[in-house]
């Protein structure tokens, strides 16, 4: 079966029903909508009854309309435009609670990511991680504050750690030429997935270094580009992207390689405290 939800039914169509056929025309028009439409909202829509609806998403091949809708909205956040997405995130929003629907979601990512994170990818992780030679960080656009914030700990605990942002693609190259099979990769990634960072993880593989990618599925351009693939949830919030549930599996990342480098930390925090302390790089506070 084909990943892209349009594909299947293109090739279904000719074994459609008249109800079938007013479904898939909509949601071949108006992919971006009925991605975040409920089987009831769907079907009052398009003039069909929810039943209808989900016997449509189960000919198709799905367990159930929850299936198909959950293929709707991968397919749709890599391919909204801007525009596009404020539309979708208005309608979605409504009359809601703005704080409350978007902590809510980010609550649910949190949830998801945390059931379905392989821990034995994890661990890989972070073993390539503390034995390689140089460390390399890629995230660019949305995803380069996690590239950062990782780099920013890193930097900590490893002599070699290079943290590359806000760059196109022939930068890119320039920052990581030279690497080697005893280098690791840190990509990230999410919808709309940068073509950057996609290459930079490829050229990575081709010189023989480890790559970790940090997306949102096995399936993204960059989780077929790496040897390691910790999946965290994202979700579009408006015109920005929730990253809540990324930035949580950075801090297990970093919490689990610190936990195994505790001796030379200790070391390395012992003389950064004398320095903050005599060159007041944190406000005192009294006693």
């Amino acid at each position: 079966m084909s990943n892209d939800i349009l594909d299947i039914i293109k090739q279904r169509q000719p074994k459609f029903s008249k109800g079938q056929r007013l479904i898939a025309k909509y949601i071949t028009e108006e992919y971006d909508k009925a991605a975040f439409m409920t089987a009831n909202r769907l079907g009052k829509t398009v003039g069909v009854s929810e039943s209808t609806v989900v016997r449509f998403a189960v000919d198709l091949g799905f367990d159930g309309y929850p299936s198909m809708q959950k293929a709707m909205q991968e397919m749709v956040l890599n391919r909204l435009t801007s525009v596009q997405r404020i539309e979708v995130a208005n309608n979605r929003i409504g009359d809601q609670d703005v704080v409350s629907m978007v902590m809510h979601s980010d609550m649910e990512k949190l949830r998801q990511t945390g059931e379905t994170l392989s821990r034995e990818e994890f661990n890989a992780a972070v073993n390539a991680i503390i034995n390689a030679k140089r460390v390399y960080i890629l995230g660019v656009r949305s995803a380069a504050p996690l590239a950062e914030f990782l780099g920013y700990y890193l930097n900590y605990m490893f002599n070699n750690v290079h943290t590359v942002t806000g760059c196109g693609t022939s930068e890119m190259f320039e920052k990581i030429v030279g690497m080697d099979s005893k280098d690791v990769v840190i990509a990230f990634s999410f919808p709309r997935y940068s073509s950057a960072t996609t290459k930079g993880a490829q050229y990575a593989r081709s010189t023989g270094a480890t790559v970790i990618g940090i997306t949102d599925n096995r399936e993204s351009p960059l989780g077929l580009s790496s040897d390691h693939v910790l999946c965290a949830k994202s979700d579009m919030v408006s015109l920005v992207d929730s990253l809540v549930a990324p930035l949580s599996v950075v801090n297990a990342l970093i919490v689990a390689i610190a936990s195994r480098r505790q001796k030379e930390l200790h070391r390395t925090f012992e003389s950064l405290e004398r320095i903050w302390d005599q060159y007041n790089v944190y406000e005192k506070q009294e006693k």
